[in-house]
């Protein structure tokens, strides 16, 4: 159970039992760790940034789909500078709706399955940096034997399976990242992975249009290699977190890692301050679910959850469709997802600077209402150049509201069950992006439906906001217990 007792009052330091003008007092494991690294150095810069790698690869592999099972118009041939994609080479043409979006369809929901089946292993057993170096083996090693398909069948069947890799890298690799570092940096962090995932968007129409005269085969062989490699590098020289190891008990590797990273001054307190932190027993239990039911035991943690995977179903949905739709505008699709990927790197700029200035929720309520808007406006206009400007303005709020969503949640809950949480929200995000397929294909026939039903649903997910509490410069909880106390009496007062 959480100790609200102070970890050092106003008389005694840790030393000397009376607290010097130069000491503070410190009274969870995140203000602890705060004081060790005072900001944001080169250590904890190095590992933000190898770790943030591993979004390069998710969002390489989570649209490559654009390129890789590109559809051709039934009574068209593709020309010799067209893409060779999966359509062409195994004459699916003419084939219908379900067999040509079964592939994206697969892979989505393995990101659904994966999500569940490894919510709480970061939070229980395996933690941050195993689950993230198996999660990215999974997806690179499927990814590259998706290259050696016959037909589209076992292409669809081993997209399920990268996707099911792919459903937790995102996640592990943000926690692992933020949790290393003060709330003063924690939004910077953030961003850092974001803007790699981007990058890794970015990548793709460069690499398909290099190779768009040779076989889709060589673009998963050329994204999946390097994803290999990575895996490596995170498994021989990153370190985990120091906030799970404490709150399994492995004081010891948890102090070999602070004393990495707080200057040689620090250490000889460093290791009263640790010892004097209680122990909190309720996330020491190696239950797998436990932390899942710890969000499930507790009706203010169960309904803040349900509100947050409401606003990741909605924004996941219109994220992720714009990107995967964009086509139907009628633009090159080479243009037309550079055009949105463009826009999601000073979304994170602006992000940055919005969150160090305006508050979480009027931040996140205002993105997803007008997203919503200039969605069901685009919809109805009929100028081509008009067309493409609401949907490219619509997917900038998106992206703005998504950025606000992931650091909002990480600050939503305590470290026990921070990355089960995190993860719930982005398999909402997935369960949008189900959905995504279908109304893209539907949209084909109906031109007006796919970006009516894309604002309408952020609209009504985003006023789910309302009922959360405001996370604004709050210092992260470690227990259930502690974010309760925490939350009442910031109610209260």
């Amino acid at each position: 159970m959480a100790n609200s007792t102070p970890l050092l009052s106003q008389t005694e330091s840790p030393e000397s039992g009376v607290l010097n003008s130069d000491e503070v007092s410190l009274q969870t494991l995140d203000e602890t760790i705060e004081w060790c690294v005072e900001g944001f150095g080169w250590r904890q810069f190095a590992q933000a940034l190898i770790v943030s790698l591993a979004w390069f690869f998710d969002g390489q592999q989570a649209c490559i789909s654009d390129y890789s099972d590109a559809v051709t118009a039934c009574d068209s041939a593709s020309n010799g500078t067209a893409y060779n994609s999966i359509i062409t080479e195994w004459g699916l043409e003419c084939a219908s709706s379900f067999v040509t979006g079964l592939p994206t369809s697969c892979f989505y929901l393995g990101c659904l399955i994966g999500g569940f089946a490894f919510a709480t292993l970061a939070d229980s057993s395996l933690g941050r940096k195993n689950l993230l170096v198996l999660s990215c083996s999974i997806m690179s090693l499927a990814a590259l034997a998706t290259s050696f398909s016959p037909n589209v069948w076992v292409y669809s069947a081993l997209r399920l399976v990268s996707g099911f890799g792919r459903a937790s890298i995102g996640t592990s690799a943000l926690v692992l990242s933020t949790e290393i570092v003060g709330k003063k940096s924690r939004g910077l962090i953030g961003m850092i992975g974001l803007f790699f995932g981007t990058l890794g968007l970015l990548s793709l129409p460069a690499i398909a249009y290099l190779l768009r005269d040779a076989s889709w085969r060589y673009l998963y062989v050329s994204t999946s290699a390097p994803a290999i490699l990575y895996c490596l590098l995170i498994f021989f020289f990153i370190r985990e977190s120091p906030k799970w190891l404490f709150m399994q008990g492995r004081d010891d590797e948890a102090m070999a890692i602070l004393r990495k990273i707080t200057p040689p001054t620090k250490h000889g307190r460093l290791k009263s301050y640790l010892s004097s932190l209680p122990h909190k027993q309720e996330t020491t239990k190696f239950d797998l679910y436990s932390s899942i039911k710890d969000l499930f035991r507790r009706r203010w943690a169960l309904t803040r959850l349900a509100e947050v995977m409401a606003l990741g179903f909605g924004i996941g949905m219109m994220y992720y469709g714009m990107l995967l739709g964009v086509g139907n505008l009628g633009f090159d699709i080479y243009l037309s997802v550079t055009f949105n990927a463009l826009l999601i790197i000073p979304s994170y700029f602006v992000s940055y600077f919005l969150l160090n200035r305006w508050n979480r929720k009027s931040t996140l309520l205002g993105f997803t209402m007008v997203s919503g808007v200039l969605s069901v406006a685009c919809a109805f206009v009929g100028n081509g150049s008009v067309e493409i400007g609401l949907e490219l303005a619509s997917f900038f709020c998106t992206c703005m509201a998504y950025n606000v969503l992931v650091i909002f949640t990480i600050e939503l809950f305590p470290t026990s069950v921070r990355n089960s949480a995190t993860s719930m929200m982005r398999q909402a995000i997935t369960l949008g992006v189900l959905f995504d397929p279908t109304l893209i294909s539907a949209g084909r026939e109906v031109p007006h439906l796919t970006y009516t039903v894309f604002g309408i649903v952020i609209i009504f997910c985003g006023f789910m906001v309302l009922f959360l509490p405001e996370t604004r410069g709050t210092t992260l909880s470690d227990t259930m217990d502690e974010q309760e106390q925490r939350d009442f009496g910031l109610n209260n007062s």
